[in-house]
């Protein structure tokens, strides 16, 4: 569900006013952050983020392309390391079956 338009896109004022003090001194230090529920503004192009995903800091530089989405849509939380038992016990139960190799 998205926010009203009436009220606007929710912007962190902490994290804009970071991002207008960086423009000022042309600092190219990333800018960390744990606001994920920030949507991304035209101020923000071109600067370089570190979200906090619940765990550590992934960098982030921020492109025309993402301007109207989230801070946290690109910083995933979770990291899929595949189903269990899929590619293990396949190749297990093929090595299992095949015949012995000829002599």
């Amino acid at each position: 569900m998205s926010r009203s338009l009436k009220k606007g896109p929710y912007v962190d004022m902490r994290l804009l006013a970071k991002v207008e003090k960086q423009e000022r001194i042309t600092d190219r230090k990333p800018i960390r952050t744990w606001s994920r529920d920030c949507t991304i503004v035209p101020e923000f192009v071109g600067q370089t983020f570190e979200i906090h995903n619940g765990k550590n800091f992934l960098k982030l530089f921020v492109t025309e392309d993402m301007v109207g989405h989230k801070l946290g849509e690109f910083s995933p939380t979770r990291i899929f390391k595949g189903h269990s038992g899929g590619k293990k016990s396949a190749a297990a139960a093929a090595a299992a079956a095949a015949p012995p190799p000829a002599k």
